[in-house]
């Protein structure tokens, strides 16, 4: 395993798991876009009530993979999950799941060969390895991958030790989830089969996110891409949800840009935000501040892909998906005479999500930095 100064460690990249009891779930999310053959692999792991011996305890792997194809495979016993880390988060990532017990061993990350020749079902990663083997019990369909991450972008300007994408709140337990891009950009090179064919690939646009606490919001979207035409080195990602944050919900939004070494971030401690979301189709959300404003919009003609989440009631279907929208991205800067474009980009390979609900009509809200309680990555206080 590659190891990191903490500096360079993202918040939050380890377990956040406190041994207790009461309802939990942590996800991960890993992908790979391969913009020659216009297709992308998305990677989705959970687990739920590690505690074990609960109603809806277990672990899950889900894929979505070229065409926003479907593959889902769960693992029943939680003692074969590990994940590197502490309570709150603190440590490197790392994480798999293991389909069945290996003999005097225990759950732990494993070399690549050694994992081949041992783990018939399962996965683990890291922050610059991915691996994993499948098959899906009901179809007979395998998967098989194997590539290593060059880390790119984490959140937060190049050079400098990453930030924590929901401000220094998110170490508090007050959020319903906690939310964390690990990797906003990065370069995967290796290989996935995939229905029988192999998809290789070198330096290809990767992305890694991840969740954590006792419930999902009631509802939320999201608009991630790191594949624009003509701006290798552009990476965006938005999203917006209502969730639970002590005793009140809220509807909170956040835009991050990586670009050329700067980060752009239009979040609720420094910028308003406004967004429009159709229940699927269409994705339209703005933001400013004191020096940039930000436009992002996003759509899609397919009729996108449902996949499961963690909720009160297991993990069931509550999202849907599409790795094939197309966004339009425009940032400006401010200054005296008015404003200048100073970005404009493209893809047709972008991620657009919608989940939770009700969604029978578009979801339009404006949020900007609270009055009465000021809300910033210093803490909540008086404003």
């Amino acid at each position: 395993m590659d190891t990191l100064p903490i500096t360079l460690i993202t918040p939050h990249s380890g377990y956040h798991w406190d041994g207790s009891q009461q309802r939990f779930f942590e996800g991960w999310y890993y992908r790979v876009t391969l913009p020659e053959l216009d297709q992308t692999f998305a990677f989705m792991y959970s687990i739920e009530d590690p505690i074990g011996g609960q109603p809806y305890s277990g672990g899950a792997a889900q894929i979505l993979g070229p065409e926003d194809s479907y593959f889902c495979r769960t693992f029943a016993d939680v003692s074969q999950f590990w994940s590197w880390g502490a309570p709150g988060g603190m440590g490197p990532l790392g994480l798999g799941h293991w389909g069945a017990a290996i003999p005097n061993r225990r759950p732990q990350f494993l070399a690549p060969t050694a994992f081949d020749q041992h783990v018939t079902q399962g996965y683990q990663g890291t922050n610059t390895w991915h691996q994993g083997h499948l098959r899906d019990p009901g179809t007979g369909q395998e998967t098989h991958w194997r590539y290593k991450i060059q880390p790119v972008y984490a959140w937060g300007e190049r050079g400098r030790p990453p930030r924590s994408t929901g401000g220094l709140l998110s170490f508090l337990p007050i959020f319903e989830p906690g939310w964390q891009v690990m990797m906003a950009h990065g370069l995967a090179t290796g290989w996935i089969d995939w229905r029988e064919q192999r998809y290789v690939f070198e330096k290809a646009p990767a992305y890694a996110e991840k969740n954590w606490g006792g419930s999902f919001p009631q509802k939320w979207f999201w608009i991630n891409c790191n594949c624009f035409t003509n701006e290798p080195d552009l990476a965006l990602t938005a999203a917006a949800g209502q969730r639970g944050m002590l005793w009140w919900m809220e509807s909170v939004g956040l835009i991050g840009l990586h670009h050329q070494g700067q980060f752009y971030e239009f979040a609720p401690w420094n910028s308003e935000i406004s967004w429009s979301v159709t229940p699927w189709g269409e994705w339209t959300m703005t933001a400013h501040n004191a020096k940039y404003a930000v436009e992002v919009w996003a759509s899609c003609d397919r009729t996108g892909t449902p996949l499961r989440a963690p909720t009160q009631n297991g993990l069931i279907f509550v999202c849907k998906d599409t790795m094939h929208g197309r966004v339009t991205l425009t940032l400006k800067r401010y200054h005296q005479q008015g404003a200048t474009v100073i970005l404009k980009a493209h893809s047709h390979l972008c991620g657009l999500e919608v989940g939770g609900g009700p969604w029978q009509t578009a979801w339009v809200s404006h949020t900007s930095p609270a009055q009465d309680l000021e809300f910033s990555p210093w803490g909540l206080a008086p404003a």
